[in-house]
Protein backbone atom coordinates (compact mmCIF):
# COMPACT_ATOMS: atom_id res chain seq x y z
CA UNK A 1 0.00 0.00 0.00
CA UNK A 2 1.36 3.23 -1.22
CA UNK A 3 1.18 6.53 0.59
CA UNK A 4 -2.16 8.08 -0.72
CA UNK A 5 -3.71 4.72 -0.92
CA UNK A 6 -3.13 4.42 2.99
CA UNK A 7 -4.24 7.88 3.33
CA UNK A 8 -7.65 6.99 1.12
CA UNK A 9 -8.00 3.53 3.40
CA UNK A 10 -7.49 5.41 6.64
CA UNK A 11 -10.21 7.93 6.07
CA UNK A 12 -12.66 6.21 4.41
CA UNK A 13 -12.93 3.58 7.22
CA UNK A 14 -11.85 5.53 10.41
CA UNK A 15 -13.91 8.59 9.15
CA UNK A 16 -11.47 10.76 10.24
CA UNK A 17 -9.59 14.01 8.02
CA UNK A 18 -6.24 14.51 8.01
CA UNK A 19 -4.20 16.88 9.85
CA UNK A 20 -1.11 18.42 9.25
CA UNK A 21 -0.03 20.19 12.07
CA UNK A 22 3.90 21.23 11.33
CA UNK A 23 3.68 24.40 9.02
CA UNK A 24 7.72 23.19 8.23
CA UNK A 25 6.34 20.02 7.21
CA UNK A 26 3.53 20.28 5.21
CA UNK A 27 4.02 16.41 4.20
CA UNK A 28 3.85 14.98 7.46
CA UNK A 29 -0.02 14.08 8.37
CA UNK A 30 -1.42 13.42 11.49
CA UNK A 31 -4.90 10.88 12.09
CA UNK A 32 -6.71 11.38 15.04
CA UNK A 33 -9.25 9.82 17.21
CA UNK A 34 -12.80 12.11 16.59
CA UNK A 35 -13.59 10.91 20.36
CA UNK A 36 -10.65 11.68 22.18
CA UNK A 37 -8.39 13.41 19.19
CA UNK A 38 -5.57 10.91 20.13
CA UNK A 39 -3.23 10.47 17.18
CA UNK A 40 -3.03 6.47 16.07
CA UNK A 41 -1.44 7.45 13.13
CA UNK A 42 1.34 9.56 11.68
CA UNK A 43 2.37 9.25 8.07
CA UNK A 44 5.72 11.23 7.35
CA UNK A 45 8.59 11.73 4.30
CA UNK A 46 11.96 11.08 5.98
CA UNK A 47 15.70 10.10 5.46
CA UNK A 48 15.98 6.53 5.19
CA UNK A 49 19.04 7.31 7.28
CA UNK A 50 17.13 8.22 10.24
CA UNK A 51 16.12 4.34 10.25
CA UNK A 52 19.57 3.44 9.34
CA UNK A 53 18.37 1.44 6.67
CA UNK A 54 20.89 1.84 4.16
CA UNK A 55 23.79 4.51 3.68
CA UNK A 56 22.21 6.24 0.54
CA UNK A 57 19.94 9.00 1.52
CA UNK A 58 17.02 8.47 0.05
CA UNK A 59 13.49 10.12 1.10
CA UNK A 60 11.18 7.24 2.19
CA UNK A 61 7.40 7.05 3.61
CA UNK A 62 6.59 6.05 6.70
CA UNK A 63 3.94 5.38 8.80
CA UNK A 64 4.00 5.29 12.86
CA UNK A 65 1.41 3.52 14.86
CA UNK A 66 0.53 2.37 18.11
CA UNK A 67 1.14 -1.03 19.05
CA UNK A 68 0.68 -3.32 22.19
CA UNK A 69 4.25 -3.17 23.99
CA UNK A 70 4.08 -6.93 24.12
CA UNK A 71 4.38 -7.75 20.18
CA UNK A 72 6.84 -4.77 19.67
CA UNK A 73 10.03 -6.92 19.82
CA UNK A 74 7.90 -9.86 17.12
CA UNK A 75 6.79 -7.02 14.89
CA UNK A 76 10.59 -5.21 14.85
CA UNK A 77 11.81 -8.83 13.23
CA UNK A 78 9.66 -7.79 10.12
CA UNK A 79 10.94 -6.52 7.31
CA UNK A 80 10.16 -2.61 6.64
CA UNK A 81 9.47 -2.39 10.60
CA UNK A 82 11.12 -0.32 12.80
CA UNK A 83 11.21 1.24 16.39
CA UNK A 84 9.14 3.74 16.08
CA UNK A 85 10.60 7.14 14.71
CA UNK A 86 10.16 10.14 17.07
CA UNK A 87 7.58 8.06 19.09
CA UNK A 88 7.92 6.01 22.03
CA UNK A 89 10.02 3.32 20.96
CA UNK A 90 8.01 0.84 23.57
CA UNK A 91 4.67 1.68 22.26
CA UNK A 92 5.10 2.83 18.79
CA UNK A 93 6.29 1.28 15.81
CA UNK A 94 7.51 2.75 12.05
CA UNK A 95 6.33 0.73 9.08
CA UNK A 96 8.27 1.52 5.36
CA UNK A 97 5.52 2.76 2.24
CA UNK A 98 5.35 1.11 0.22
CA UNK A 99 6.95 -2.06 1.97
CA UNK A 100 7.01 -6.03 2.22
CA UNK A 101 3.84 -5.96 4.49
CA UNK A 102 0.75 -7.52 3.18
CA UNK A 103 -2.15 -5.48 2.89
CA UNK A 104 -4.17 -7.36 5.33
CA UNK A 105 -0.96 -6.93 8.14
CA UNK A 106 -1.22 -3.30 7.42
CA UNK A 107 -4.84 -2.93 8.12
CA UNK A 108 -4.44 -5.26 10.96
CA UNK A 109 -1.88 -2.85 12.29
CA UNK A 110 -3.79 0.26 12.01
CA UNK A 111 -7.09 -1.57 13.41
CA UNK A 112 -4.17 -2.53 16.51
CA UNK A 113 -3.43 1.46 16.64
CA UNK A 114 -6.97 2.91 16.48
CA UNK A 115 -8.05 0.80 19.48
CA UNK A 116 -5.20 1.26 21.44
CA UNK A 117 -5.85 4.66 21.03
CA UNK A 118 -9.07 5.01 22.82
Amino acid sequence: MNRSELIDYIQHNYGVEPETPWMKYPEYIVFRRKNNAKWFAVIMRISSKKLEINKNEEVINIINLKAPPELIGSLRLKDDIYPAYHMNKEHWITIKLPGRLTYDELKELIEDSYRLTA
